[in-house]
C-alpha cells in the first residue's frame, strides 16, 4: 500500500478498486495536478475510471485532510499529498511549474509580523508568483 492508501486506512476509510487508483496516482505525483490530470493518469492505469469517480475521490480524500486544495490562479484546483513539513510555493507564471521551498528568514518574518500585530501564528499559506529572470526583462 502506497502513503496515502495508509492514511486512508486509519481513517477508516472504504478503499475500492477505483479509490486506490486516485490514491496511487496523487502518491506518485511529483507536481501539483489538477483533476482532468489525475483523471488522464488513473485512466491510463484503469481505462474504467471515470471523471466523476476521481472528482468524488478527490473531494472525498481533501475532506478526509489526506490531501490539499490548491489555487494558484490558473482557474484550476490543484492537488497534492498533506505535506508532512509546512513549505511553501514558487509558480512560474510562463509554464505552471509550481516550486515548492523552505525559506527559514521568511518563516520566522511572519512570525514577527504576526507578533507586532498582536497574533500568534498558527498556519499560514505562503504563494510567489513570478516569471524566469531571463524572460522578465530583467
Amino acid at each position: 500500500m502506497d502513503r496515502i492508501e495508509n492514511l486512508c486506512a486509519e481513517k477508516g476509510m472504504r478503499m475500492t478498486d477505483q479509490r486506490r487508483v486516485v490514491a496511487r496516482v496523487l502518491s506518485t505525483s511529483h507536481d501539483h495536478p489538477d483533476v482532468e490530470e489525475l483523471y488522464r493518469r488513473a485512466h491510463a492505469m484503469d481505462p474504467h475510471i471515470s471523471i466523476a469517480t476521481v472528482y468524488r475521490t478527490v473531494r472525498l480524500f481533501e475532506e478526509a485532510g489526506i490531501i490539499e486544495r490548491h489555487d494558484f490562479r490558473d482557474g484550476r484546483s490543484r492537488y497534492e499529498e498533506t505535506p508532512d513539513s509546512h513549505h511553501d510555493h514558487l509558480i512560474d507564471m510562463r509554464s505552471g511549474r509550481v516550486i515548492e521551498f523552505v525559506d527559514a528568514e521568511i518563516e520566522a518574518l511572519q512570525e514577527t509580523i504576526a507578533r507586532k500585530l498582536g497574533y500568534r501564528l498558527v498556519d499560514h499559506r505562503l504563494e510567489l508568483y513570478g516569471l524566469p529572470l531571463e524572460s522578465a526583462g530583467t
